[in-house]
This record gives structure tokens, sequence and C-alpha cells, in this order.
């Protein structure tokens, strides 16, 4: 074993600090007897956690979006007719989603605080199956408005979640490709949904339009999903069904690195305080405000491609298109940020440069080029890949587990508002060209671009200025107070938040 986790036999008469067990994280005394973990046998463990964690977390994430964007399909296979839309209830029906999910955003991110993490994903995922099913019920604007904002409340559970589930699990350099990896479903979802699409189109049934056959298809595939994550999905790794106790105290060695813990069940006001007057968490929900309005693009793509001069079935399967296009932008964004010489924010740019490039090019190019501006539509899709870099970001540069699902509040209120407020920029007299929705997506997109540089270079100087600092040496003789009496734990175990921990570095 290793010297300093003995420490608490011999119990030093040196100065030191003494906390509760309540106040430090909950894998504070699994890591206090935990041996040395060699590089081979973290990498065995990883991948035993990828094995069990990430299909899930990928097919989860595949069918949330997959159910998010039944909407856009809905509107080439009957639904405006069928429930007598106009397209100001239509777009409004994209916006209650987004407005439910911002206003129960925190409070959902403080019940998976308090709650284990899978069993409250699972319970919100099975109420989102229930009322996705009941879409095929509605057949007025009123009813589809309820629904959707149902379909909100649930889903504000499911992002935090995987953002909280993927730090607990993984390192800094590890984050941000397993959320590129869950991220990029919504391209999978796409195709899938395209087919699925394509194959009810041609469904002739009285009484029951093809739109009502998507939800009912879809609601069943979650509804099933929902049984098998609350079987399945592993709360944290201090009780993961699928590791031995000494795995588990493994799992928990092998993320101290980020200096961030793992959980701790007490609300602290202290950290909600530091988080909302930091101007960056600011910074950060800017980004994921401007971002975001890009995707708006989601439930308007089948009807902005039927506009460039497509049939109902052409527009359907080149909507498969939308979803190959993004996988492989997610992809090759994920790929760029875990290079170290590039990182989270200069690859974000990077992918910017082309959306902000199809963008201008859909709002110029003319009617009768409906090839190019199918293809400068596909280009601008490249600015859905910044934010699922971001998502990994925002876990890595904030610690403290209060100040971290209130930074992942924030920044999710943020992204529904960035989302709720788009859908109405397309409006019936901007059609078919829509000029001032693109231009829109081009300046926030520019926005995003700049925000992003201007993080970095706080985040930056911050670690240089950690670097001249004196040494801080107050969490160093810590121990923590239990039934068992006193132990030394980790610093990165006493739940600090990124500014009180002066070891902690921003990942840039």
């Amino acid at each position: 074993m290793d010297a300093s986790n003995s420490d608490h036999h011999t119990q030093e008469k040196v100065p030191h600090s003494a906390y509760d067990a309540q106040d430090v994280d909950v894998a504070a005394k699994l890591i206090a007897s935990a041996d040395v973990l060699t590089q081979q046998q973290a990498i065995r463990l990883r991948r035993k956690i990828d094995w069990h964690i990430m299909p899930f977390m990928c097919i989860m994430y595949l069918i949330t979006f997959m159910d998010k964007t039944t909407l856009g399909e809905a509107a080439v296979l009957g639904i405006l007719e069928s429930a007598h839309l106009n397209a100001t209830q239509f777009n409004w029906l994209g916006t209650i989603f987004y407005l439910s999910y911002l206003v129960f955003q925190y409070p959902q991110n403080l019940a998976l605080q308090r709650f284990p993490v899978g069993k409250w994903m699972s319970i919100n995922i099975f109420f989102w199956a229930v009322a996705l099913c009941c879409h095929a019920a509605c057949t007025s604007f009123g009813g589809l408005f309820a629904v959707r904002f149902l379909l909100g409340i649930c889903e504000a559970a499911i992002t935090p979640g995987f953002m909280i589930v993927t730090s607990m699990f993984y390192t800094h350099a590890e984050q941000t490709r397993r959320v590129g990896y869950w991220f990029l479903m919504n391209g999978f979802a796409v195709i899938i949904l395209g087919f699925v699409s394509y194959g009810v189109l041609h469904t002739h049934t009285p009484n029951f339009m093809p739109w009502q056959w998507l939800m009912i298809i879809t609601g069943t595939i979650t509804l099933v999903t929902s049984i098998l994550f609350w079987l399945f999905f592993p709360d944290s790794p201090t009780n993961a069904w699928f590791l031995t106790p000494e795995e588990r105290a493994a799992a928990v060695q092998r993320i101290q690195v980020n200096q961030t813990g793992i959980e701790n069940k007490l609300f602290k006001i202290e950290q909600f305080y530091e988080t909302v007057k930091d101007p960056k968490t600011w910074l950060l929900a800017f980004f994921a405000a401007a971002s975001n309005i890009v995707n708006s693009l989601t439930n308007q793509r089948q009807l902005i491609v039927a506009q460039f001069g497509f049939s109902d079935i052409q527009t359907t399967l080149l909507g498969c298109v939308d979803g190959v296009v993004e996988i492989l932008t997610i992809f090759i964004g994920v790929t760029l940020a875990s290079q170290n010489s590039i990182g989270r924010s200069y690859a974000g740019v990077l992918m910017y440069i082309p959306a902000i490039l199809g963008a201008i090019l859909v709002s110029v190019l003319p009617s009768s080029n409906k090839i190019g501006l199918l293809f400068s539509y596909w280009i601008s899709i490249f600015a859905i890949a910044p934010f699922s870099i971001f998502l990994g970001w925002v876990g890595s540069i904030t610690a403290g587990h209060t100040k971290r699902i209130t930074t992942n509040g924030i920044v999710l209120c943020a992204y529904a508002i960035g989302n709720a407020v788009s859908q109405f920029m397309w409006k019936a007299q901007y059609q078919p060209r829509n000029h001032v929705p693109w231009a829109v997506i081009t300046a926030t997109n520019f926005a995003s671009a700049v925000t992003l540089l201007v993080l970095r270079y706080l985040y930056s100087s911050e670690n240089k200025r950690r670097e001249r600092e004196i040494r801080d040496d107050k969490y160093d003789s810590t121990f923590v107070k239990d039934e068992f009496g006193e132990r030394r734990i980790n610093k990165a175990f006493l739940d600090l938040t990124d500014n009180q921990n002066r070891d902690f570095r921003y990942v840039l």
C-alpha cells in the first residue's frame, strides 16, 4: 500500500484540518484505502468502464435526439394539416419544448445532485416515452403544446446527467472524446429517423396519419430503453454494479488527476454564490445561447430543403445526409480538440470557419442553384460541432459539485434560451430564401467563435497566474472524520471549487 495512503495508521502530530464525512466527496472513503494504480491497470479499467457505460449513453442520446426531432420530420408527414397548424403555431411547438427545458433545468440539476443519477434519468426517460406516445392522440395545437411542454421537462435531466456521469468516470483528457461520442449520436438519430420517416410515409392506414405512426414507433423504443437504463446504468463509480470493490476504489483513484472528485450530496451555498459571481460563468452561458441559434435548423431543416425545390420523398431521404455530415463534423471536431497542440477553444473556432462560409452561401446563391444551396446548407452544419466540444470542456474547467451542477444549470438554461428564441426567426415572410434567419446564424456563429477565444485567453491567464503563486499547502494535511476516526485524504476529494484548489489547472 502507498505510504501516503497509510498515514492514517500513524496519525502524525502535525497541524491539520478535519472535515466531516458529509462535507467531502463521496469517494473520500474509497480513495483513503486504495492501492497504487499502474498504467496497465488504469487502461484495463477504462476499457471496462467504456464497455458498460458508453453504449448506454450513446443509445440514449441517439433516442432522445431522435424523439426531439420527430417534430421536424412530422412537418412533411402531415402534422400541419392533421392538427390544423399554421407556421406560428408550428414554431411555438419547437419553442415550448425549450421554454419548459429552461424552467426545469436547475430543479433537474438539483435532483441529479440529491438522487442517484442513473435512476433519476431513467424515471425522466420513462415519462418522456409516455409523453411522446401521447403525441399520436393529439389533433390540435393545444394538445401538442401540452405534450411538447412535458418533453422539455424530462429532457432537462438528460444532458446534465450525462455531463455529470462523464466527469465521474473519465479524466479531463478523456472527457472531450467521450462527450463527442455520445453527442455524435445525434447524427445517427437523423439518419435512422429519416429511414423510419420514409417507411411511414408509405404507410396508409385509415384514421391514422404517418406522423402518428412515427410518434408511436419512437415512443415505444424509448419506453424499452428507459427500463434497460433503470436496470443497468450506474449512478457512480462508488457503487457501479459491474465493478468489484477494488475496481471501484481504482476507478476513483484513476480520476484523481482531475482535482474535481466524484460527487457530494450536500448543496453548498458558498459554491453557488461563487459560480454566479464569476464573469466566466456568464461567458460560458453566452456561448451556450449564441452557439445554439443554429440548432433551430433541427425543426426547420425539412422545410428548408423542401423550399430549395425538392419533393417530400427527396427531402426525407436527403435528411439522412444531414446525419452523416453531423457525425463527420463532430468526430473531426472532438479529434482536433483532443490534440494538445490545438485544444478545445481552437478546435471550435476551426469548425466555425466552414460553417460561417456555408451560411453565407445559402443566402447569396441564386434560387435556381438548388444543388449548390443544398451543399452550402450541409456545410453550415459544421456549426453543430463546437457545442459538443464545449459540453466536454465545461466539465473539465469546473470543480466543486455544487458549483458544477450550478454551472451546468446556467449553461443549459442558456442553451434552452438560444434554442427557444431562434425558432421565431423562421417567419413566413422570410420564405423561401430565409435571408434574415441565415444572417442571424452567420452573426451568432462569428460571436460564438470570438467568445471561445476570449475564454481561452482568460483560462490561460489564470493558469499562468497560479504557476507564479507560492504553493498553498492549506489542504495538504487534511483528514476526514467518520465513524472509524480520522483518515487522511487527497485534496481532490475535499469537494473544493476550481477557485479554492490552487493546484487545479484549467484545460484549454
